[in-house]
């Protein structure tokens, strides 16, 4: 694979014109998922879901403990193509959850271009999504995958 340059400013019509499939974006690590993120992610949004904020109800329904809220993990997904291709030109942006993001998670986002095509005559590319969270010996589990059409001209 192909590192796309990372040094190019988003969305620039150089980067997105020499795209091909294979080429990786660059990542984008969030960190560490803390108490206080879910507390202030809750806010921001309004998803005051127990089960994110509160350790005591997340156990009563049989989990270890809270967990990040889904559009959390989705929101830094969209970063990554955002911050590559520019918001002004993604098209479409999708994402399907695999599993739980929980508190204290190292939380990473990636993407890889996966096909130029054209839509209504524009020149676009399909970028698969990946967010993942890497526990303390390195192991990666997938959380979303995604998608995102990115309009190139």
């Amino acid at each position: 694979m192909n590192d796309m340059d990372t040094d190019t400013d988003a969305g620039s019509d150089t980067c997105l014109a020499l795209a091909r499939p294979g080429d990786t974006l660059p990542e984008i690590h969030f960190g560490r998922i803390s108490r206080a993120t879910l507390t202030l992610y809750a806010g921001a949004s309004g998803d005051h879901n127990l089960v994110h904020i509160d350790t005591d109800f997340a156990r009563e329904a049989g989990l270890n403990d809270v967990f990040a809220q889904g559009m959390l993990s989705l929101g830094v997904l969209a970063r990554v193509a955002s911050s590559w291709g520019g918001a002004d030109r993604i098209r479409r942006l999708s994402g399907r959850f695999m599993a739980i993001t929980p508190v204290n998670a190292d939380l990473t986002c990636s993407g890889e271009v996966a096909e130029r095509l054209e839509i209504d005559g524009q020149p676009h590319v399909r970028v698969n999504l990946v967010a993942e969270i890497i526990a303390p010996d390195a192991s990666r589990t997938r959380t979303i995958a995604g998608e995102a059409i990115i309009r190139t001209n």
